[in-house]
């Protein structure tokens, strides 16, 4: 109550005009002027006159002053009216002449919106712009290199207009009117009488009323080219009599990028026609901006109004020109006598739902315009009337060229009102009609201060995910002084130790080659003095004390702390002296590990990197050996626990087995590791919904959306929360933000999912561990593909031949497929990988109701996939024969049917499947799968032949054990032994804790008659329980008849 009553007293504003600088008047010599000072239509006072010569400065020193309150000069007032400061130039007196002559030598405009910032004083230097054909312009535009003349003003209060809660409350809203495109062709420049465009809205000041927005000089020009950018913003004043006075200082109008519109013609047909109208039609430009205050109530009231109905309309009209009367009146003074004639009466209407998006404060874009209605004002903005009508029958308030019109009157019109709709249609409005046949469009920008929603920062969103999962400390630090400086001279003699190795090896190094003479013991002092005569004679022994000598350097500053040259001998060569001592016992300390033999023998390179683990893992979930998968993972994490992907891979797998508990755990545990982590703050923020944490889920959301804001799955998974929350506003701005991304990563070709997780990651690492793969393994792989030469001809017959046409065909498609793909379909296949059924399932069910919808297969195709993950064997089987309706050349939906038949035991749909999948041109997203289960079908249907096909391609894109495993099985049921045994020694060299294995070794070394390695594959075969009882079986029955491999016997 107390800041309204503060409001509502006057407040004096005090202008001060203290100089002028450089005016220039008529008159060559002097000028004799006064300045005039006009706030709002009034006059607030003129100054003295002064006579001063051209070259010196004006000092005026005039003070005025208005008051401000509500009943005149209001805030809203001070947001949009300029103070008016004229130069005036009193002419010489002619003869006869009794009163003064006066001419403007200028004008210039006074911003006082720093006063509603909560400033009580500043001072501006205004430039004062010169009257068109007046000398002073003319001797401007004859001599570039005068000065421009400027005013130098300053404005106080005695205390601030707002207090603090009333400017944080508060708001300033600017609506810029651009410009109307393609208008009516009818439409003339020179027509009689002339015309003026006007645009009108209203906009909420307070609680209890809104202001008519009128923006009256329009001005209609021809096409034949564009309009530069960027062009200067004009006051909603009038004419003034310096037209480059209208400018607004500090405003501009700028070329919009595209993905930054929020109008109705972005598609890319609407994007071609602009250009050319913009161009070539003819256009009606108003660049003009009405600011506004508008207080709390205010604000509030306009979040409502656009919550309610998100639609704002804005009124175009044409009406004839204001022209003076014979009694010198002109048609404005007879307003409320007679209706100003409305004609081409059109409406645009705004979406300004953008403006309640978190964060946001302006909206740009360009609208269609469409005859005026009001029944279609009424459905589509809930107002029952025109505010231009209302404003023609007005009356104007003195002082006042906008009118207000309380709230009250554009409530929702109640439902029994509704019924006399057909009473409010007129007749067809034909002139509007015109908008619509001349595909019309008018281009306006509405900005605040600030948003209407505030939008928390993202170091607010880090310190909130920085409580929730606390980081790990920071890493020990590097060695650094003394500690450094030993450090890096130990490493200057290993350097030094291995270049005089090698230069000893090229002098000396024939006896080192075999079959050589070796060296003779009694002749090692010798070789000694030759090298070193060598190192002299080269110049590397002066090189390599130049670099030994910085390393020296920096042991005596950091180790011995000296820095000062000594005064007395003694304390030198006794400071040498411990140098000395200190720097061979280093050198003895670096040359004992660089040529310790025990030193280089100490690290082994791990076998397996951590690629070819979560390789394995992956595998191990595909046959549901969840142990052994967690055993790879946690190799993983004890390998690098400091990345963060291998905790994420560690709850992706415990989703997988529906460990909600742990999985939060592991995703914690990365974010601990690094706090942008994008992939595990999306998988936390789900995990934290399914919780019923909602805030926390926000946060992480939102925190995903900050660390990647071109994400597209950040995005649409931060919309599917807030809907599931009834967010409508924040859920529609996070789908439009990611839809603006999907098109931009569309356009670039570039990945927009997180992570992958999926098993489909198989394919893109097999490359990777191919090459890294050691050299026994592809000596091995090229054995056994020699040995198979023949019989892989066969399978590759079946195969349609891969000419470059038809690849270049495949490409095509697929690309054309890919521009199917929708934000839903994305984040679904996130969503899926990383085993949140969920959300995956609310994401398909947005996708369905999607007026956007993608490719019908690609939606099947992900439904059967969370229905074989739930276990819905019969759903998913529906879906499939959706998806293969709609494409049935997608081998990811054959690999998937094939799946489907695999889990349910029938294998030989399953095998029929796979062999139909791997025949498309294109590879399936996962073949390992394919071929893994094939072989295996194959192997167990006794086709030994397909089955080594099939798994040497496996082991030449994705090995593994298991790829191994079943090359070496039917290599041995096809009795070849050797490359069956060179096929599972390689299976055991990637895992050789598989009994399988074994148990097959085992059976090798009894065919070739190796007793020892026979007992030994079979001890460890038992020893790592073997559960095949038809190969136990098998095993025993070898042993009996060849009479060896049990240790039993």
């Amino acid at each position: 109550m107390e800041a309204h009553k503060e409001s509502d007293r006057a407040a004096p504003v005090q202008i001060t005009v203290l100089r002028g600088n450089n005016l220039r008047g008529s008159r060559a010599e002097s000028c004799l002027s006064f300045i005039r000072v006009e706030f709002n239509g009034c006059v607030l006072g003129d100054s003295p006159k002064l006579d001063v010569s051209v070259d010196k400065e004006v000092v005026y020193n005039f003070t005025c002053s208005f008051e401000c309150s509500e009943a005149a000069h209001t805030l809203d007032d001070l947001a949009h009216k300029p103070v008016i400061l004229t130069v005036l130039e009193i002419l010489p007196k002619e003869k006869k002449q009794k009163e003064e002559k006066t001419a403007v030598v200028g004008q210039a405009t006074l911003d006082l919106l720093p006063l509603l910032h909560g400033q009580i004083d500043f001072s501006s230097s205004v430039q004062l712009h010169v009257v068109p054909g007046s000398p002073s312009d003319i001797a401007l535009q004859e001599d570039g290199s005068l000065l421009a003349s400027t005013l130098d003003v300053s404005v106080s209060i005695p205390g601030p207009l707002l207090s603090d809660a009333q400017l944080s409350d508060s708001n300033v809203l600017m609506v810029t009117v651009e410009t109307a495109y393609s208008v009516p062709e009818v439409w003339n420049p020179v027509s009689t009488p002339p015309c003026s465009y006007v645009a009108a809205l209203q906009m909420p000041l307070t609680a209890e009323k809104e202001e008519v927005l009128l923006f009256s000089n329009g001005t209609l020009e021809m096409g034949g080219e564009r309009e530069p950018v960027p062009r200067p913003v004009k006051w909603s004043l009038g004419p003034l009599i310096a037209t480059r006075a209208e400018v607004m200082q500090g405003y501009s109008i700028d070329e919009e990028p595209d993905d930054l519109e929020h109008g109705g013609l972005t598609t890319i047909e609407d994007t071609d026609f602009r250009i050319d109208a913009e161009c070539s039609s003819k256009r009606v430009s108003w660049d003009t901006a009405r600011r506004c205050f508008i207080d709390a109530g205010g604000v509030a009231c306009l979040s409502r109004r656009i919550a309610e109905c998100r639609l704002w309309p804005i009124e175009i009209m044409r009406a004839p020109q204001t022209v003076p009367t014979k009694a010198g009146k002109t048609s404005k003074d007879k307003l409320g006598e007679d209706e100003i004639q409305i004609s081409f009466h059109g409406v645009v209407y705004v979406d300004l739902v953008p403006l309640l998006y978190p964060g946001v404060r302006r909206i740009h874009g360009a609208y269609r315009i469409y005859p005026f209605y009001e029944s279609d004002l009424l459905t589509k903005t809930q107002r029952t009337h025109s505010i231009l009508k209302e404003s023609s029958r007005a009356p104007a308030a003195p002082g006042r060229t906008h009118t207000t019109s309380s709230v009250n009157s554009i409530k929702p019109v109640k439902p029994a009102q509704t019924d006399s709709q057909a009473d409010l249609e007129v007749q067809v409005n034909a002139e509007g009609q015109m908008y619509l046949d001349s595909k019309s469009y008018f281009v306006v920008e509405i900005s605040l201060e600030k948003p209407l929603v505030p939008k928390r920062p993202p170091e607010e969103l880090a310190k909130r995910v920085m409580e929730l999962v606390p980081p790990r400390p920071a890493l020990p630090r590097h060695p650094a002084g003394a500690e450094r400086a030993v450090h890096e001279y130990q490493s200057q003699i290993a350097s030094v130790a291995t270049q005089v190795l090698d230069q000893y090896q090229q002098m000396f190094g024939a006896a080192f080659v075999p079959d050589g003479k070796p060296l003779d013991p009694a002749q090692q002092q010798q070789r000694k003095t030759q090298l070193i005569a060598e190192l002299n004679c080269s110049g590397k022994y002066f090189a390599f004390k130049e670099q030994m000598k910085y390393s020296v350097v920096r042991i005596v500053r950091e180790k011995m702390l000296r820095t000062e040259a000594f005064s007395d001998p003694e304390q030198l060569q006794a400071f040498l002296s411990q140098l000395y001592m200190f720097l061979v016992d280093e050198m003895h300390a670096a040359l004992n590990k660089t040529l310790s033999v025990d030193s280089q023998d100490t690290h082994h390179e791990a076998l397996l990197n951590c690629s070819q683990l979560k390789h394995f893992a992956k595998e191990a979930e595909l046959n549901t050996d969840y142990q052994l998968a967690a055993q790879y993972y946690q190799e993983r994490l004890v390998r690098d626990r400091n990345d963060p992907s291998h905790w994420f891979d560690y709850g992706v797998f415990h989703m997988l087995t529906a460990e909600h508990l742990k999985a939060e755990e592991c995703f914690q545990q990365a974010l601990s590791v690094d706090q942008t982590h994008t992939p595990s703050l999306l998988m936390c923020g789900v995990l934290s919904e399914m919780s019923g944490h909602y805030d926390d889920a926000e946060t992480f959301f939102e925190r995903a959306t900050c660390v990647e804001p071109s994400n597209v799955v950040t995005w649409t998974l931060f919309g599917v929360f807030c809907q599931s929350q009834e967010k409508s506003i924040q859920a529609e701005m996070a789908f439009l933000e990611a839809n603006k991304q999907l098109g931009s990563v569309l356009r670039c070709g570039t990945a927009s999912r997180p992570e992958k997780t999926a098993d489909n990651q198989t394919q893109s690492q097999s490359g990777e561990m191919k090459d890294q793969g050691d050299e026994t393994s592809e000596t091995t792989a090229s054995k056994t593909e020699n040995a198979a030469a023949d019989t892989d001809t066969d399978i590759e017959d079946h195969r349609p031949q891969e000419s470059q046409e038809s690849k270049e065909r495949a490409q095509h498609k697929t690309s054309h497929s890919s521009l199917k793909t929708t934000i839903f379909m994305e984040t679904v296949q996130f969503l899926l990988q990383s085993y949140a059924l969920q959300m995956a399932q609310r994401a398909l069910a947005l996708e369905l109701l999607s007026p956007d919808r993608g490719s019908n297969s690609l939606f099947h195709l992900a439904l059967a996939q969370l229905q074989l993950l739930r276990g819905e064997h019969e759903s998913a089987e529906d879906s499939l024969r959706e998806a293969l309706s709609d494409n049935i050349q997608n081998p990811d939906i054959w690999a998937l049917w094939g799946h489907l038949h695999y889990v349910r035991g029938d294998y030989n749909q399953a095998q029929s499947c796979y062999e139909r999948t791997l025949e498309f041109v294109l590879d399936a997203s996962d073949t390992h799968a394919i071929y893994l289960r094939l072989g295996f079908i194959c192997i167990q249907d006794g086709e030994y032949e397909k089955a080594k096909r099939v798994f040497l391609r496996a082991c030449k894109s994705s090995p593994s054990c298991l790829t191994w495993l079943g090359l070496g099985i039917a290599c041995y049921r096809l009795e070849e032994l050797t490359e069956a045994e060179e096929a599972l020694t390689e299976a055991n060299t990637l895992n050789n804790r598989n009994p399988e294995v074994w148990g097959y070794l085992s059976l090798v070394c009894l065919q070739t008659g190796r007793k020892l390695e026979a007992e030994q594959s079979y001890k460890y075969a038992i020893k790592m329980d073997l559960q095949k009882e038809s190969l136990l079986q098998e095993i025993r029955e070898l042993q009996a008849r060849v009479g060896f491999g049990n240790p039993c016997f």
